[in-house]
């Protein structure tokens, strides 16, 4: 069992995830009309969109970048957790219409329901609703989750109203959690349990890994499904970063000393820390308010 004092912070919360991106005006009119994400700053070229005035992707652009290759590490999607069932359905009807070929699947994970599409330059996005954590079942130190059938269409008929439709943007919306894709699982459990100080919280088959801080089923994943083996990524579009929020500078600290302590190079700015994980999947950490998911 992991000490307590090098364990993550249980009021960890998920941040912005950036993505380096060849085609700004395709990118952002997908996030905005298939999503239902308003822009909510911009900043060198670039655009953080989301709900309110909560940032959840930032649209970055790189337009001399290659599309990565089938194979390589990087993001396998970024999940974006929704308040209730009906605002989930407004944004899965929204992206459903918007471009019905980028529907990639759903399922029920018996601690969510979620739906699954890829964006246009290939990026994975979940979109998610939780049950609440007193329905989840936790069995030798692990959440059960599974991937039973869920029908979209039942789902909207279930769920989509005509108040969630039309406050579609109105309704909340966080980074619920992280999927990486690394090249084997054993050096990501290395990695993102034993030096940063996630638990792990799930496996499957030496094939994933789920990981969380505060008992959350998971705040990131890491998978081998199309990247066995992968090395250390190149300069493509895609993942540019992942930012995690603690709520004290002291964790901030103290992460940056474990990492050090493991021989792992770190950026210091001063408001936050900077790191790559063994597949330069650049990680963030800064100081934030820290709203843990539900």
């Amino acid at each position: 069992m992991t000490a307590q004092q090098d364990l993550l912070s249980a009021d960890l919360a998920m941040g912005t995830v950036m993505l380096k991106v060849g085609d700004m005006t395709m990118m952002s009119n997908y996030y905005q009309k298939a999503l239902g994400l308003d822009i909510v700053a911009e900043a060198d070229g670039g655009q953080y969109l989301g709900r309110g005035s909560t940032p959840l992707v930032h649209l970055q652009p790189a337009g001399g970048l290659h599309v990565p290759a089938r194979g390589e590490a990087g993001l396998f999607h970024t999940a974006l957790l929704f308040d209730d069932q009906a605002a989930l359905a407004a944004t899965v009807a929204t992206a459903a219409q918007y471009s019905p070929q980028a529907f990639a699947g759903s399922a029920d994970h018996l601690v969510s329901e979620a739906f699954y599409f890829t964006d246009p330059e290939g990026n994975g996005i979940e979109l998610y609703w939780d049950r609440p954590r007193d329905a989840w079942t936790w069995k030798n130190g692990e959440v059960e989750m599974a991937s039973l059938a869920l029908s979209p269409q039942q789902y909207l008929e279930q769920h989509l109203t005509e108040a969630s439709v039309t406050g579609q943007r109105q309704s909340g919306a966080d980074v619920g959690h992280v999927h990486l894709q690394v090249g084997d699982v054993k050096t990501a459990e290395q990695f993102y349990v034993d030096t940063l100080g996630f638990e792990k919280t799930s496996g499957f088959h030496g094939q994933a890994l789920f990981v969380s801080a505060g008992g959350y089923h998971h705040h990131m994943a890491m998978n081998v499904w199309n990247s066995r083996g992968a090395g250390p990524r190149k300069d493509t579009l895609g993942l540019g970063e992942v930012l995690i929020q603690l709520p004290k500078a002291d964790d901030v600290g103290a992460l940056q000393a474990r990492l050090a302590h493991h021989g792992i190079a770190v950026a210091n700015t001063g408001a936050e820390i900077l790191f790559d994980d063994p597949w330069k999947n650049r990680i963030r950490v800064s100081v934030g308010s820290g709203q843990p998911a539900r």
